[in-house]
């Protein structure tokens, strides 16, 4: 069982494609940070994890 730390971020959520470099989960662009937000609360809600704000314009949805 591979228990890395990509096996448990859901998705991330920006609203800038240029500080996330492509990988192994969903990116999700917002067009702003109201859309963003939005977003990420229905994410986690659906996918069963938790919403973390690195305020730096990067959401990313987790699991524990």
């Amino acid at each position: 069982m591979d228990n890395s730390i990509s096996n448990f971020i859901l998705a991330i959520v920006t609203t800038d494609a240029n500080k996330v470099l492509p990988g192994s989960c969903p990116i999700i662009l917002a067009a702003n940070q109201k859309e963003q937000e939005k977003v990420s609360l229905l994410l986690a809600r659906i996918l069963g994890g938790i919403v973390h704000d690195l305020e730096n314009g990067l959401y990313f949805i987790c699991r524990h």
